[in-house]
């Protein structure tokens, strides 16, 4: 006959005190009770309340301090660290192959470009600014990592311009996967000046209040990466093929 699974008590204690986090009832910075107290108050163990806890610590819904002042503070999960989780996950799949380039770059393409096209609608002063401070003039004086840095500075700047939080927590894992691998590969100066040049026109639509403009900008830089972003992952895959057959 059919059945459902019976929840295990430390699931049953995790699930309801995410209810109260969620909904409010719990607030951020609060200080949970003990763990006799919440054990008596669930009427389960010491032990059972320990690994509901350590749920919810792993979801980033409360955290865990030590000492005179210590004890379990209610937190809210924040889009940098969902970002990082789903940047070590995708990375995960990535270095396993579950994961192919061109699925990556099509939610690249599919994510990317209209948050251009949103940023235009919706970007404030102070986003502009850090566009501009973003777009580095003497970027073939940069090193390698400085020139990746201030690339990523501009893509999450301008993801942030657009306005949605599920944008950004999607996109960013993806460009930082993305820019892992091109960094293994060799890059020249027309790679790096054209990127600070398309830079310049995305940055230029976004502060016309350019839409459309914005939107075709942000494309053509994606297809402009693609072949780069190619020759990364084949040399890469190569890689670690070489090194495979070492360690047989």
């Amino acid at each position: 006959m059919p059945v459902r699974r019976v929840r295990r008590a430390y699931e049953q204690v995790a699930d309801q005190l995410r209810e109260l986090i969620v909904a409010g009832e719990l607030p951020r910075g609060e200080r949970l009770p003990n763990e006799n107290a919440l054990a008596r108050d669930f009427g389960v163990s010491r032990a059972t309340v320990r690994e509901a806890l350590r749920v919810l610590a792993a979801q980033n819904l409360i955290t865990t301090a030590k000492g005179a002042g210590g004890g379990s503070y209610v937190t809210r999960p924040t889009v940098d660290h969902i970002s990082e989780f789903l940047r070590s996950s995708i990375n995960l799949m990535t270095e396993s192959r579950d994961l192919s380039l061109e699925e990556l770059l099509e939610a690249r393409d599919l994510l990317e470009v209209p948050a251009a096209r949103l940023a235009a609608v919706r970007r404030r002063d102070s986003d502009l600014v850090a566009l501009d401070a973003a777009i580095e003039d003497e970027v073939l004086q940069l090193t390698a990592s400085e020139q990746f840095a201030v690339n990523k500075d501009f893509h999450s700047t301008l993801i942030g311009a657009c306005g949605n939080q599920l944008i950004v927590i999607a996109a960013q894992p993806l460009f930082t996967v993305l820019q892992t691998h091109l960094v293994r590969s060799s890059l020249g100066r027309s790679f790096h000046s054209g990127i600070h040049e398309q830079h310049r026109g995305i940055t230029a639509a976004i502060a016309g209040g350019r839409p459309d403009e914005a939107e075709g900008e942000m494309r053509a830089h994606l297809d402009f990466l693609r072949p780069y972003y190619d020759r990364a992952w084949k040399q890469a895959s190569k890689a670690r093929d070489q090194q495979g057959g070492l360690a047989k």
